[in-house]
Formats: C-alpha cells, sequence, structure tokens
C-alpha cells in the first residue's frame, strides 16, 4: 500500500485497480481495512482504529483516496465535499482524439441498477440527472491521447460514461464500448491530484498519485509531462 500523505487527522493512498474503497458483495477486503490494519500495526493500537470514508473510487479506477483519521477530520470533508471546495483532478486515456482540445460536456445521465451502468442523454429526460466536467488535452502517443478531466458535479460512472458519449471510451473499459481489456483489469482513469484547505490546520493541502507502474503507457504520459513541468 502506497501512503501518498498522513498526519493527525488524514490519510491519504494511492488506490490500485484491484482494490475496493469499501466492502460490498464480493467480500473482498476493502481498502478501508488495508489502511485501518496499517494504522493499528504502525501506532500499536489497541482495540478499533477508527477510519472515515470520504470519497470513492470505482474498482477499475486508480488514484489517490482520502480517509479521515478523526471524527472532526470527517465532519469538515463531508462537508467540503458536499460544497465543492475538495478540487479533483483525473487522468484518462483513450483511443481516440476528442472534438475539441479544451471543453465542457453537459449531459444527464440516467443510472440503470440492474446492469450497473450509466447513460448519456443531450436533454432532460425521466430520471436524469445532470453531469457536468470540464477536460483537456495534455498529450498523445502514437495511437492514444491523455486527458486532464475536473468534475463539477460527482454522478456514478460520470467521466465514463460522458467520455464514451462524445466517441472517447475509456481505454479498457469494456462497459462503455472500448473493444479490448487492459491487461490488469483495469480502465485507465487515474485519480491524479486531490488539492483542498486542510479541514483542521487550514494549510493547503496538494496531493499527487504516481500513476500505475505495471502499465507502460500510463509511464509514458506520465514522464512526458514531467518534461513539460
Amino acid at each position: 500500500m502506497e501512503i501518498l500523505y498522513e498526519d493527525n487527522h488524514i490519510i491519504a493512498v494511492n488506490k490500485t485497480v484491484s482494490e475496493i474503497v469499501q466492502g460490498d458483495k464480493t467480500g473482498d477486503e476493502p481498502l478501508s481495512e488495508m489502511v485501518k490494519n496499517f494504522l493499528k500495526n504502525k501506532y500499536d493500537k489497541p482495540g478499533n482504529v477508527f477510519l472515515g470514508v470520504t470519497h470513492r473510487l470505482d474498482r477499475p479506477v486508480s488514484g489517490v483516496v482520502l480517509f479521515a483519521k478523526t471524527n472532526k477530520a470527517l465532519a469538515r470533508l463531508n462537508e467540503m465535499f458536499q460544497n465543492h471546495e475538495i478540487k479533483k483532478t483525473y487522468w484518462a486515456i483513450v483511443q481516440h482524439q476528442p472534438p475539441k482540445m479544451v471543453d465542457t460536456l453537459e449531459h444527464y445521465l440516467v443510472r440503470n441498477e440492474v446492469n450497473n451502468k450509466s447513460t448519456a442523454f443531450d436533454r432532460p429526460v425521466n430520471n436524469a440527472k445532470n453531469a457536468i466536467l470540464h477536460y483537456k488535452l495534455l498529450a498523445n502517443s502514437d495511437h492514444y491521447y491523455l486527458l486532464e478531466i475536473q468534475l463539477e458535479t460527482g454522478r456514478h460512472h460520470q467521466i465514463r460514461c460522458q467520455l464514451a458519449k462524445i466517441g472517447c471510451p475509456i481505454r479498457g473499459d469494456l462497459k462503455y464500448g472500448f473493444p479490448r481489456s487492459n491487461p490488469n483489469g483495469g480502465i485507465s482513469l487515474h485519480s491524479r491530484k486531490i488539492e483542498f484547505v486542510h479541514p483542521v490546520s487550514k494549510n493547503w493541502i496538494q496531493i499527487v498519485a504516481p500513476v500505475p507502474q505495471d502499465d507502460k503507457l500510463w509511464l509514458f504520459f506520465e514522464e512526458l509531462q514531467k518534461e513539460k513541468e
């Protein structure tokens, strides 16, 4: 487990594509329990360790996940997420060049609970939720394009669904129309960065998650971005 940041009130880890943030029907050990065990062993804590889940990533998605170590931090972070005071930046690899270099996408998403999939519509329909994201094209290889994405809303499978709607399904995302799976079983969507005012100290915090190290294409794009910086 890769710890990206830790202090007395919060801890951030770099989730892999195989991990779930919270327990589900699979019965697999969730990331939240792994972090609890890490804290229990690191600080030799007796009894149960408190850990609050502040947000989630889909199982096939990698990147930074932020947890609260205290009730005070959890309450404040929950409020900050609700008020959109926490900035999350995602990277996505797609095979097709998007229509524009920079754009805002607005759709109306309907979630199907049976197949755990969302469908995007251009106009409001019954049971739809408004979905808005902003993207820009950062780089490209011979066959793929790297997009940077920021969410204005947080809907079910929003990035996956909206990018597929404009003809740019995420690499490896069979559910949303990509033709092949990735070798690691995940999709090429990565929670790259999270930025916020610390819920207790009020310092500005920026946490960046390295891309999956077992994927040469991710490493290629990450190196390109480092060269630009």
